[in-house]
């Protein structure tokens, strides 16, 4: 996925979760939305460089966007709405490996409780429900999910073990957000109930992907496999 033209800045503070302040080169002071309900730690700090996009809509209350973050070299996309169009895009290229030979691929459809499957693949024997979530938390040497309590992402697992239990194939795909090449596990010391799920519906069937990400100024996209590694 290319950016949009990114800009360049000094983060002054976030707050109120959707909210950041931020110095431009030119010495502008705007806010900026931060698409991204999570804690961010390890992926924001005062002072650390940032890009932004400007959308010139008379409809946006804020004109920029916070896309990227930089600490201690690391690129971190800290959008979490991408995770989903470059899984698209690695699937459609057929980075993805085990989500090839469908031939439908559906984002956002309904299912379960009231929710919506980030991606349905589809073909004349079989539906795929596949679940995404952005990763930008580091611990240690490792990348982690969650970056907080997450009771919304339980019940996401809930209802791919529920896909499987109906004869569907039901997959949690992780997609690393950053360019560290670290390895990959459950935050279980941030959201214990989570990484019990996640235990009892992997059990039960459901499938685990995790993909790192490439990040550079002009683009982001799915590189490579990775591992998920004991929790």
């Amino acid at each position: 996925m290319k950016f949009e033209t990114l800009i360049h800045g000094k983060l002054i503070k976030r707050y109120k979760r959707f909210l950041a302040d931020i110095i431009l080169d030119d010495g502008e002071t705007i806010t900026a939305h931060v698409p991204n309900s999570g804690a961010m730690t390890s992926c924001i700090e005062e002072n650390c460089d940032v890009w932004v996009t400007f959308h010139d809509d008379p409809k946006r209350k804020l004109k920029y966007t916070l896309e990227l973050t930089k600490i201690n070299e690391n690129l971190i996309c800290t959008n979490t709405g991408v995770a989903n169009k470059i899984a698209i895009e690695a699937i459609t290229n057929g980075t993805i490996k085990e989500l090839q030979g469908y031939s439908s691929l559906k984002p956002e459809q309904k299912y379960g409780q009231n929710s919506r499957i980030d991606i349905l693949l589809e073909n004349e024997n079989q539906k795929c429900y596949v679940e995404i979530k952005s990763v930008s938390l580091r611990i240690d040497n490792s990348l982690a999910f969650p970056d907080a309590v997450t009771s919304r992402g339980t019940k996401h697992l809930k209802e791919l073990e529920e896909m499987v239990k109906l004869g569907h194939r039901a997959v949690m795909l992780y997609i690393i957000q950053r360019d560290d090449d670290l390895p990959f596990r459950l935050a279980c010391e941030i959201d214990k109930k989570y990484c019990e799920t996640f235990k009892e519906v992997a059990k039960n069937g459901v499938e685990v992907l995790v993909y790192q990400s490439a990040i550079n100024l002009d683009e982001i996209f799915v590189k490579k496999a990775s591992n998920l590694s004991s929790f």
